[in-house]
C-alpha cells in the first residue's frame, strides 16, 4: 500500500460519500430516477468520448462484457437508483451509514456462499459493524424515520454488494474508461424505463440544483468511479474496499457541513463502531488471502 494507493483511495471515499449530499439536494426538486437516469447518460458519453481520445477499444470481450452489465444494473440501476428514491424521505447521512454497511455484506456473502474463510477478527468485526448500524436505526426508528425509505436503502446496499463481488472481472480486460461508460449507460437505461413509467418530469429548476447535478455527474459520478477501478487494479478488490471503512465517518460529515443535518451521540458511537467493524473484516480478509 504506496503513498498514491492511499491518496487515491481517500480521494475515492471523499467523492463517493459526497454524493449523498448532493443528492439529497437533487431529489428535493427533481424525479430521481429520471435525473439519475439523465446523470448516467451525461457521464458515460463523457467516459466513452475519452476512452475513444486515448485509443480504448468500443469491444469489450464476452467475460468482460457481461461483468460490466452486471456491476451496471446493480450499482448504478438497482443501488444508486433506490438510494435516490430513497432520499427523497430519509436523510443522506442516514443513507450514507446504510452505503457503509457494504463491505460487511460482501464479507457475509463471501463466507456464506462462496466459503471464503473469514477470521476471528473478522467475525468479530462482521458483528461489531452490524450492531453499529442497529443502533443507529434503533435511534431513527425512534425518532420517527420513513421506514420505506429505509427498505430501499437495503434493497440498494445489496445491490451494491453483488456490483462489488463482480467489478474484478469487468476491470480485467483492460478498456477502463470504455467500461466505465457502458456501465453508467447500462445502469441508465434501466433508470430511464423506470422513470418514464413511475415519475413525471417535473423539476423546479434553481442554480443549487444545477450546481448539485454537475457536481454529482462529474466528481462522484465520473472520478469517483474512474479512480475505483483504478484502485482495485492497483491494490485488489480486498484491500481497496479497506477504505470503505471511512464512508460513514466522510458521509455524515459531509451532510453535516453542508445540509446541516443533526448529529447525535448515538450516531456517532454507531458510526465509529461501524467503521471499526468494517476495518477488521477487510484486514482479516486480506490477511487470509496472503497468509
Amino acid at each position: 500500500m504506496d503513498i498514491k494507493s492511499l491518496a487515491m483511495g481517500l480521494l475515492f471515499v471523499a467523492m463517493w460519500s459526497s454524493a449523498f449530499t448532493s443528492a439529497r439536494i437533487i431529489v428535493a426538486d427533481a424525479p430521481p430516477m429520471l435525473a439519475l437516469a439523465l446523470r448516467f447518460y451525461i457521464s458515460g458519453a463523457m467516459a466513452v468520448a475519452i476512452a475513444a481520445w486515448l485509443g480504448q477499444s468500443f469491444r469489450l470481450n464476452r467475460v468482460q462484457l457481461r461483468s460490466t452489465l452486471v456491476f451496471g444494473l446493480c450499482q448504478n440501476g438497482l443501488y444508486l437508483g433506490l438510494f435516490f428514491v430513497a432520499m427523497q424521505t430519509i436523510e443522506a447521512s442516514l443513507a450514507a451509514i446504510i452505503a457503509s454497511t457494504m463491505p460487511l455484506i460482501v464479507a457475509f456473502a463471501s463466507w456464506l456462499f462462496f466459503k471464503e474463510r473469514l477470521p476471528k477478527l473478522g467475525v468479530i468485526g462482521l458483528v461489531a459493524g452490524f450492531a453499529g448500524a442497529a443502533t443507529i436505526m434503533g435511534t431513527r426508528l425512534n425518532a420517527g424515520v420513513d421506514l420505506f425509505g429505509v427498505a430501499l436503502c437495503i434493497a440498494g446496499v445489496t445491490a451494491l454488494a453483488v456490483a462489488t463481488l463482480s467489478v474484478k472481472s469487468a476491470s480485467s480486460g483492460g478498456n477502463l474508461l470504455m467500461v466505465v461508460g457502458y456501465q453508467m449507460w447500462a445502469g441508465g437505461t434501466a433508470l430511464l424505463v423506470a422513470g418514464l413509467l413511475l415519475e413525471t418530469w417535473q423539476v423546479n429548476w434553481s442554480w443549487t440544483l444545477v450546481a448539485a447535478f454537475a457536481y454529482t455527474t462529474i466528481v462522484p459520478g465520473l472520478l469517483a468511479t474512474w479512480i475505483w477501478f483504478l484502485l482495485v487494479g492497483r491494490i485488489g478488490a480486498t484491500r481497496a474496499a479497506t477504505y470503505h471503512f471511512l464512508t460513514p465517518f466522510f458521509g455524515v460529515s459531509i451532510a453535516a457541513l453542508v445540509l446541516g443535518e443533526d448529529l447525535k451521540i448515538w450516531d456517532v458511537v454507531g458510526v465509529a463502531t461501524i467503521a471499526a467493524g468494517i476495518f477488521a473484516v477487510q484486514v482479516s480478509r486480506g490477511h487470509a488471502k496472503t497468509g
